[in-house]
């Protein structure tokens, strides 16, 4: 159980991107990680750990054996969830209603947000000291102050037949009524005691102000919001903290807008990890020609959450393989390569698995439903090296609040741990 509160309690510290990588340097620092700056000059020393935030909302940790060249280990997650995000400009008024005007994240379940208590995470830019050095702030409301109520039944007598929702229409918040005169920014700056003119732009998470629990007979299992992917993030902090290892690089990367395809200066898809890691080996006096031979033998853990078997439709799941709840860690695989593995990434994690007594499953298609995709693949096509992706397996994927088993965190921690540390 341990494992369950420590993660709910990160989940609870991290209502936005920002906050995940905030919580995550601060736990990396409690283990003797040296924070680094992109723009600055480095002096990597074998024995060392170091951290890099990138843009605040993506991290890359790393730890350097007394060997660097003897093996190379990375696992990956993403820090993103599908949300909605505040646009500029968000004053809406409707007959004496105030509203805000957001945008869709991700592909997120939008029935599943309505008649929930909202608040509002994320990034303040303040005025600066010239116009190239903007101030960042982190900003968490936490009061509940939004909400997107339902359309009653009486008015749509065809609600449970399904409900599709217009996102500029049917997913705006409401805020508060006309008596009020206060704008969205004059509230915020009230809430974070900083005079509106000085804030300049903002990148702010609406979120659920509701809680994780255990839920269950026997409280097996999780209920969460962003379980999807703050499971991973979190057994990606734990492997790498424990440094145990005694050759070889150990890294853990933790990257945004994975929901919204990766393609961006933060994202997976970016130059950022190949530019990276040549810059580990070269820092550290080795060549180019040393960085390709071990880049090479490396072995990337791309780490995402697992569509389960759902028991009110097991007609959604392969027909034979299905991913259970507290069934253990799940190897996601496609041979359209929309995740990445091949067979021997999978024996080298099943032998794992097998040697540390972790339970182990499989997600496969139907094979007439594409699925989703996570990070891997495109990690794996600029890092030519081996890869495999695997994560807890959950139901409500994408809802405002999802499910997993409890006991499905605590082997995925074990096996990330047993990857980067062996």
């Amino acid at each position: 159980m341990s494992h369950i509160s420590s993660l709910l309690e990160f989940i609870k510290k991290s209502p936005s991107p920002f906050h995940v990588i905030r919580k995550a340097t601060e736990v990396l620092g409690n283990n003797g990680f040296e924070e680094l700056k992109l723009a600055d000059t480095w002096r990597l020393q074998s024995g060392k750990a170091y951290m890099v935030s990138v843009y605040d909302s993506t991290l890359i940790a790393f730890t350097i054996g007394a060997e660097p060249c003897a093996s190379l280990r990375l696992a990956a997650a993403h820090t993103d969830f599908p949300c909605l995000r505040i646009k500029p400009n968000p004053d809406l008024t409707v007959h004496g209603y105030r509203k805000v005007n957001v945008e869709v994240y991700g592909g997120m379940i939008r029935e599943s947000w309505l008649d929930r208590p909202l608040s509002a995470a994320g990034k303040l830019t303040l005025c600066g000291s010239d116009a190239f050095q903007p101030r960042p702030m982190l900003i968490d409301i936490g009061k509940p102050f939004l909400t997107i109520p339902r359309l009653a039944i009486h008015m749509n007598p065809k609600t449970n037949d399904g409900l599709s929702l217009n996102p500029q229409k049917e997913m705006l918040p409401l805020m508060g009524t006309g008596h009020d005169e206060s704008d969205f920014l004059t509230f915020m700056s009230g809430c974070c005691g900083i005079p509106k003119e000085e804030i300049v732009s903002y990148d702010l998470t609406v979120y659920p102000t509701e809680h994780g629990t255990c839920t269950g007979c026997n409280d097996e299992f999780l209920s969460s919001p962003r379980l999807d992917n703050l499971t991973s993030v979190k057994a990606c902090l734990e492997a790498i903290s424990s440094r145990r290892h005694r050759e070889g690089i150990r890294l853990v990367a933790l990257f945004d807008n994975e929901e919204v395809g990766n393609h961006t200066k933060q994202g997976a898809a970016s130059s950022l990890l190949p530019e990276l890691l040549q810059r580990i080996y070269l820092n550290l006096g080795f060549t180019y020609e040393d960085y390709m031979a071990c880049h090479s033998r490396g072995f990337l853990l791309s780490l995402d959450v697992a569509h389960g078997m759902h028991p009110n439709y097991p007609e959604k799941n392969d027909i034979t393989n299905f991913p259970l709840l507290n069934g253990g860690p799940v190897l996601k695989t496609a041979c359209s390569q929309r995740y990445a593995g091949d067979a021997e990434a999978a024996a080298v994690i099943i032998a794992l698995c097998r040697r540390e007594g972790i339970p182990l499953q499989y997600f496969v298609n139907r094979s007439d439903m594409s699925g989703g995709s996570t990070l891997g693949s495109v990690l794996s096509a600029h890092l030519a090296m081996r890869a495999m992706d695997v994560g807890v397996p959950v139901l409500a994927m994408h809802s405002a609040r999802e499910l997993m088993g409890g006991a499905d965190q605590t082997s995925l921690e074990k096996l990330t741990t047993a990857f980067l540390q062996s």
